[in-house]
């Protein structure tokens, strides 16, 4: 859930990319995320870099950095962290099978397939996809 409310937070910021902060209160409404859950959110995505936040009445938040140089991969680390699919592949010596798991292998590619594919997909285009299902064009500077 985080990764997926955060993941919308920041394509809504960059349809609105260079056109001045917006109130979380207004990403909130327009995602439908709660707007306390979506505060913490924005709080994990500036700590990470990804978001440049000002307090006060006229405050509010956009993109730290052009929404072509943040990767998805980028928004899902700050928001969840390294998590891997399975307890045998996070290096704990959980796992309870044995080396020999064939299982490992399977998950090791998938884990490494999801990897390459969310370094690989950029804000701006999630955001671009996003209008063109919408039918209206992004705003760009």
């Amino acid at each position: 859930m985080r990764a997926d409310y955060g993941s919308r937070a920041m394509i809504d910021l960059a349809r609105h990319y260079g056109t001045g902060l917006t109130q979380s209160a207004v990403i909130a409404a327009r995602q439908q995320i709660p707007e306390s859950y979506l505060e913490r959110l924005l709080t994990n995505l500036r700590r990470a870099g990804l978001v440049r936040s000002v307090r006060g009445p006229s405050g509010g938040h956009e993109l730290a950095r052009s929404p072509s140089a943040i990767t998805l991969g980028e928004v899902w680390e700050a928001l969840e962290g390294e998590q891997t699919l399975g307890t045998c592949l996070d290096d704990s010596g959980s796992c309870t099978v044995t080396a020999a798991c064939v299982l490992q292998d399977v998950w090791h590619d998938l884990e490494a397939s999801a990897q390459r594919i969310m370094q690989n997909v950029n804000i701006e285009q999630l955001a671009e996809r996003q209008s063109q299902r919408e039918g209206r064009s992004m705003y760009h500077i």
